[in-house]
Order: C-alpha cells, then sequence, then structure tokens
C-alpha cells in the first residue's frame, strides 16, 4: 500500500509563452510518519526519437512531511531550446512530473505540450530559422496520464526487487499465460493420440468381429428381396387370371366352329 497518495495536480500560467516558467499546484495525502523527504522532478521530452535530448527542468525536496493532505507550488524553468533539435521544437512533445522516496519513483504524471507559433502567419509560413520569441505552449491538463509504482516504504521490511513496477508484473503475467498456452497445447496433443489409439484398438475389434454383422446385413436384405419378389408373383398371377377370364369372353362371344379335338377351354387352360 502506498504512504503517499496523490490528490491533484493543478497547472497553473497556461498556456504561456515557451520561455515562460512553469507552474503546478500539487496536493497530496500522507497516511504516515516519513523519516526522509519526497522528491518533486519536471523532465521535459526533448525529442521522440532520442532520450539524449531530455531536459531534468527543476527538482525539490517536501519534508518534513506531516501526516494528513499537503500542499505546494512547484515552479521550474523552461527548457533550453539549444538542445532541442530545430524540426522537434515547434511540434508536440511530453512533460513529466515525478515524485519519489529514498531514490524510488511511486508516481509519475505526464502531459502533453503543444508548442505552435503564436501568429496564423507564422503558422502557415514557417521561418527557416525558429523564432522561440513567437513560439506558445500549451499543455493538455485535462488529460494526464498516471503512472504508479509499487515501493517499499519505512514501515515495510525487504527490498525493492520484491516490489516491481507494474510494467514487470505485466511481464511475467505474460510469460505465465504463455507457459499455461503451452502446457493446454501438450495436454491437447496428448489426448489426440490417446484418442486415436483408442480408435485403432476398436477397429481392430471390429476386424474381429465383423464377419458376424455382415452376414445379418446380408439376411436382411435378403428377406426384403424376397418379399419384392412374392408381391410380384402375386401381381403376374393376378394378371394372368384377367387375361384368361378377357379370353374366355371373347371365346364365348365369338362361338368359332371346332377344329379339332380340343375344346376352346382345354386350348386356354393348355396354353
Amino acid at each position: 500500500m502506498s504512504i503517499v497518495s496523490l490528490l491533484g495536480i493543478e497547472v497553473l500560467n497556461n498556456p504561456a509563452k515557451f520561455g515562460d516558467p512553469y507552474e503546478f499546484e500539487i496536493t497530496f495525502e500522507c497516511l504516515e510518519p516519513l523519516k526522509e523527504d519526497l522528491e518533486w522532478k519536471l523532465t521535459y521530452v526533448g525529442s521522440s526519437r532520442s532520450l539524449d535530448h531530455d531536459q531534468e527542468l527543476d527538482s525539490i525536496l517536501v519534508g518534513p512531511v506531516p501526516v494528513g493532505v499537503n500542499k505546494f507550488l512547484f515552479q521550474a524553468d523552461p527548457p533550453s531550446p539549444e538542445l532541442i533539435p530545430a524540426n522537434e521544437l515547434v511540434s508536440v512533445t511530453v512533460i513529466l512530473l515525478s515524485c519519489s522516496y529514498n531514490d524510488r519513483e511511486f508516481v509519475r504524471v505526464g502531459y502533453y505540450v503543444n508548442n505552435e507559433y503564436d501568429s496564423e502567419e507564422l503558422r502557415e509560413n514557417p521561418p527557416a530559422k525558429v523564432q522561440v520569441e513567437h513560439v506558445v505552449r500549451n499543455i493538455l491538463a485535462e488529460k494526464p496520464r498516471v503512472t504508479r509504482f509499487n515501493i517499499v516504504w519505512d514501515n515495510e521490511d525487504g527490498n525493492a526487487d520484491e516490489y516491481p513496477p507494474e510494467q514487470q508484473v505485466d511481464e511475467e503475467e505474460e510469460e505465465d499465460e504463455e507457459d499455461e498456452e503451452e502446457e493446454e497445447e501438450e495436454g491437447q496433443e496428448a489426448g489426440e493420440v490417446e484418442e486415436e489409439e483408442e480408435e485403432e484398438e476398436e477397429e481392430e475389434e471390429e476386424e474381429e468381429d465383423g464377419e458376424k454383422p455382415t452376414k445379418k446385413r446380408k439376411l436382411e436384405e435378403d428377406d426384403d428381396d424376397d418379399e419384392e419378389i412374392d408381391i410380384e408373383e402375386e401381381d403376374g398371377e393376378e394378371d394372368i387370371e384377367e387375361e384368361d377370364v378377357e379370353e374366355d369372353i371373347e371365346e364365348e362371344d365369338a362361338e368359332p366352329e371346332p377344329t379339332g379335338s380340343e375344346t376352346p377351354i382345354d386350348k386356354v387352360q393348355s396354353t
């Protein structure tokens, strides 16, 4: 648990000229007495491509810190334009306000800063050489980015390594997640191998006992064929009887004279 909690920061003197000092009204709460002072520091990021252009504008020690809510005014000098790349002087950059205890940083607040010319003419047609006296800054105070870190305070045992920053904790969690994913993949592969072995054993058992079920299927098919054949035969017999009746009727109507020893009825029956 953090002994010192940042309650609020009010950015003063904003917007302002590039060469004007920075001013912040900082409010924080201290829950327990501290043996050492708090160190507050303001850093100007001179380039987004290299840390070599960062400038520490100012740092102060605040203490002794009483228990309760505390408020103070923090002023810092502007950055030196000579230490900033010319192509990044009139652009968007960042300032960092941080606090440390016993050389251990426990809170950091970042603000975006927009540096631009004070006239429309210079903004549309910027000069080849930056005119710093016409550059104004605007700190986006409404959108700070706050980062907190766990450190060892006076009433806690251990060392700082036991309380790593949040970034390190995230890396450890990612490693744990990767290990869990690898274990799950290995378990899935083992399960697939077992399933394949079980399927092979079932196929072997079916091959050994496979003759019986095939015989049953054949018998069932034969029974079905027999039934269809019987139905067809019955239909055929009925057709034959109907034909005989029709022939008998025609012969009775015609009443031809017998030409031989056979009668018409005997002739039909012989056919």
